[in-house]
């Protein structure tokens, strides 16, 4: 293949500004387990880890190392070289063109403006609908007054955002009620809630969340589901994307782009439904880092049966800048390794495996978010607003 194609990082959050504070700062962000000061296993280290070998061998060099540097080389090297240095040099060797950015988790993060400045790129905002419902209910004087500000955010977003994202997989996991509350259902649970909250609490009430599914459904806007592995809040089994089977099926009729983030291990479960539902996308972010050195594999499995323009590429990196560098470069290996050894067995000819390569990419991406503009890809004029927006990590 001639050249890579630019990168579309369909699904990522924000940068820490200050960085991690020392080595055990570091190391909480290599793992989904719960932050550092719980201690690890004795003997135990992130660095030990698929993430952890694929930052040493990715990223050493961005910061003049060489690959596979110790662990406390690669952070004195950082150290010396300062948080805003190690961020513009990681985002620029990135080569991702543009971030779509989920803005919901709390923290000091940089925003999507600011991320575009520092990468040299492109940048837009995610909205995540339970962040937008808690902070509607932080401010709502009753259960009108929180309906009406719901609804009013929701109708902002779809001026700015590019699209909606949902952890109700931690929330509540993926065998909820697909079919959307009615209204006085709603109600009934906004009063509840409301009621017996404190502010800053989290939404965790399945039929307010159902709702919020449902209104983002809605507007058209692509929406983003967590689905598969992630940090302890969640139970697993609960995180199956075929558990979503009768809420996928409910919502064919409006369109809307479901996508189905992470999805590992189910992720052929996740390549099942994007294969028979025409609304339903696939990420593996997350999933990519995390497997290192065996993320060609599970490449290999999603492309089993998951339609080529399907399949998106993302990096999930938060708090890291390290993060979009390794899930980057982890994909281009993959997909180079996969689609080169069916090129080479005659299974696929160069041409197609390269056009495959760029909708992956970004291709698909700048068609379903209707990213217009973008240097060396094809966008469709799809749904969202324009430009770049500011926005504000215990889910994924």
């Amino acid at each position: 293949m001639s050249g890579f194609p630019p990168l579309v990082d369909q699904h990522c959050h924000g940068v820490l500004r200050s960085g991690p504070a020392g080595r055990s700062g570091f190391e909480s962000c290599l793992t989904e387990a719960h932050a550092l000061p719980r201690p690890a296993a004795p003997g135990a280290s992130p660095f030990d880890t698929q993430l952890g070998f694929a930052l040493r061998r990715w990223c050493a060099p961005v910061l003049g190392l060489e690959p596979h540097c110790p662990p406390e080389e690669y952070l004195l090297r950082r150290a010396e070289l300062g948080t805003a240095e190690v961020t513009r040099r990681m985002l620029r060797a990135s080569g991702i063109s543009a971030y779509l950015v989920d803005t919901g988790l709390p923290g000091a993060l940089l925003t999507p403006g600011e991320i575009a400045e520092t990468a040299g790129a492109e940048a837009y905002e995610i909205v995540r609908l339970e962040r937008l419902a808690e902070r509607a209910a932080d401010t709502a004087r009753d259960v009108h007054a929180f309906l009406s500000g719901v609804s009013d955010a929701l109708h902002a977003a779809t001026r700015t955002a590019r699209g909606f994202k949902s952890v109700v997989a931690y929330r509540c996991g993926l065998d909820f009620e697909p079919a959307p509350p009615n209204t006085s259902l709603v109600r009934t649970h906004a009063e509840r809630w409301l009621t017996s909250r404190s502010p800053g609490d989290r939404l965790t009430d399945p039929v307010l969340v159902r709702h919020l599914l449902w209104s983002a459904v809605r507007t058209g806007l692509p929406l983003q589901l967590h689905t598969g592995f992630g940090d302890p809040d969640l139970r697993l089994d609960r995180c199956d994307p075929l558990l979503l089977t009768d809420f996928v099926r409910a919502t064919e009729a409006y369109g809307t782009p479901l996508v189905l983030l992470h999805c590992y291990p189910y992720h052929r479960g996740a390549g099942y439904l994007a294969a028979v539902f025409p609304h339903v996308h696939v990420d593996f972010g997350l999933t990519v880092p995390y497997v290192g050195a065996r993320s060609g594999a599970v490449l290999a499995e999603l492309l089993e049966l998951v339609p080529f323009g399907k399949l998106l590429f993302s990096t999930d990196a938060y708090g890291l800048p390290e993060l979009y560098v390794v899930g980057a470069r982890l994909f281009e290996e993959a997909v180079s390794g996969v689609t080169g050894e069916w090129v080479d067995r005659g299974a696929w000819s160069a041409p197609d495996a390269e056009r495959v390569t760029g909708l992956i990419a970004g291709g698909s991406a700048a068609r379903l978010y209707g990213l217009d503009g973008l240097d060396g890809l094809e966008g469709s004029g799809g749904p969202g607003g324009p430009d770049v927006s500011d926005g504000p990590r215990t889910e994924v």
